[in-house]
């Protein structure tokens, strides 16, 4: 097949007063130097326009559909229109812009359900904004889960940071850390271990992945002279996990383990909370690493950054980790990552 052949990427417009449409438009503007996929964004034509003009990027913008994106994309930018208010402020968030906002997600995620795009990037949001508009979420996974529950249970998210072939997993996300060891359950860590291995087989084409888990107290608990949950907790889930024909090791004291000869030995670390996870991969590639959620029906990846209310408008900060996830996102769903890791 074709990158002609394949359904467009669809792209959530995401927080009008950030960067994220910037970054759209900007990556848009190059997409020949590129090599950019078709792709399609869902948000408002009215404010992408005025957005661009306040950039200074002359292109077109078209309102279309994903059936018809591929052949709109190479003259001016596919926009699925989707009507509302949106103030083109950046730096200001608006509680006018939430419906669109909130609306932009769930066309996209319901387009890559049906088929007619292979794959959703998102830009990144601002949840208080959205508050004002019903939202009832904790955060963007928990909204992509819900609408990939279809009516029925909502899939378990897991988040991924990845950076070429280093991918770590926090278990435990954006929870106080005088919560976390309670939050460690064998069940988290069983589900979390089976998610991760699954897609690694499915997503990545990785036959036979290995999977390193780390431990939660200094020194891997040093045999519970430092803490019980390295021992009663993560050493069970690991075994069970092997026992069950995953190749994993662990627990494995994390200051070590993310010394990246010691890192590239695995195609995924799951870490116990976020910090453990985000610090190695955000020192070793800022500017590159992309989220990416498990669990899903669908493949979803985001840029691993907020988004920067100080500089939206401005036409500066880095592309590199939009770009990194629209390439993530065309890898996983063209075919490309499964015949590149068959051929290595």
């Amino acid at each position: 097949m074709t990158e002609a052949d394949l359904p467009p990427l669809a792209v959530s417009m995401g927080e009008p007063a950030g960067i994220g449409p910037d970054l759209i438009l900007r990556l848009y503007a190059e997409r020949g130097a590129l090599s950019l996929p078709p792709f399609i964004v869902y948000g408002n034509i009215g404010f992408l326009k005025s957005r661009a003009a306040r950039l200074g990027i002359d292109i077109e913008v078209a309102p279309t559909t994903a059936a018809f994106a591929a052949s709109v994309f190479p003259q001016a930018l596919p926009v699925a229109d989707i009507d509302g208010l949106v103030p083109d402020k950046p730096g200001d968030s608006s509680p006018l812009s939430a419906k669109v906002v909130i609306e932009a997600i769930s066309q996209a995620v319901s387009e890559a359900l049906t088929g007619a795009c292979r794959g959703v990037v998102t830009a990144p949001i601002h949840k208080a904004a959205l508050y004002t508009a019903g939202f009832k979420f904790p955060g963007h996974t928990e909204y992509l889960a819900a609408l990939c529950a279809n009516g029925g249970t909502a899939p378990m998210p897991v988040m991924m940071l990845a950076h070429e072939g280093l991918r770590v997993v926090p278990a435990t996300i954006h929870v106080p850390v005088s919560q976390i060891a309670g939050l460690i359950t064998p069940q988290l860590l069983l589900a979390t271990g089976r998610i991760v291995a699954h897609s690694l087989r499915t997503r990545f084409g990785i036959a036979e992945p290995k999977i390193a888990m780390t431990g939660l107290n200094p020194h891997a608990g040093e045999g519970g002279r430092i803490g019980m949950e390295d021992l009663d907790v993560i050493a069970p889930a690991v075994a069970t996990l092997a026992h069950e024909g995953i190749d994993i090791e662990g627990p494995i004291p994390a200051d070590t383990m993310f010394y990246v000869p010691h890192w590239r030995r695995y195609d995924a670390v799951i870490a116990m909370y976020h910090d453990q996870a985000l610090i190695p991969i955000k020192t070793v590639a800022f500017d590159e690493a992309v989220n990416l959620t498990l669990g899903l029906p669908i493949v979803r990846t985001s840029p691993d950054h907020g988004t920067a209310f100080d500089i939206a408008g401005s036409g500066n900060g880095s592309t590199a980790s939009f770009l990194a996830a629209i390439r993530l996102a065309d890898r996983l769903t063209s075919g490309s990552e499964t015949q590149r890791q068959a051929a290595q």
